[in-house]
């Protein structure tokens, strides 16, 4: 599994954004869905994630002299398991989220570039509810909505589906 390092740093979370649920893409094709991204950032963050295991090449072409792979998010690496998370310190916490949290809002922002972004009309949700759970209950509602969106994530591309990213973000209002 990869570190909070190689997972939780803005760039590479929109390379492996761009690539879950996503059929193999090229840098070429990474690159029209990120623009703003310079060519040799791209390939930089794309050899972090492929050394770290995280990306994996599903395939090879030779086009015009140079080799083009194709690239795909190993799903059971691209998570920082229990333990990185416990030996993290709260100064890696904070910044662990904060690039999370500002990942969202560019997220956000890119949506609402688009010329005819309807929030309205494009289901976009933003809410918070506060609730009282003991561990073993957050536990499992932690489980639940994670097992409802991973039992969507293989939908095929028909039918007017618009893909859409979810995220979840769980705080106390305080330590227990």
């Amino acid at each position: 599994m990869a570190t909070a390092d190689v997972l939780l740093h803005p760039v590479r979370m929109r390379i492996l954004q761009s690539l879950f649920d996503a059929d193999p893409l090229t840098t070429a094709q990474l690159r029209e869905r990120l623009p703003d991204i310079a060519p040799a950032t791209m390939y930089r963050h794309i050899a972090v994630l492929t050394e770290a295991g995280v990306l994996e090449v599903v395939d090879e072409k030779r086009v015009r002299g140079t080799v083009e792979r194709s690239y795909r998010v190993c799903k059971e690496e691209a998570v920082v398991d229990p333990a990185a998370r416990a030996a993290m310190t709260r100064e890696d916490h904070l910044r662990a989220y904060t690039t999370f949290a500002a990942s969202l809002m560019a997220d956000f922002d890119r949506y609402l570039a688009y010329e005819d972004a309807d929030p309205n009309a494009d289901g976009v949700v933003y809410r918070q509810a506060a609730v009282w759970l003991t561990d073993e209950e957050l536990t499992a509602l932690v489980e639940e909505i994670e097992s409802s969106v991973l039992a969507r994530v293989g939908h095929a591309r028909d039918g007017g589906r618009v893909r859409r990213v979810i995220s979840l973000v769980v705080v106390p209002d305080k330590p227990a």
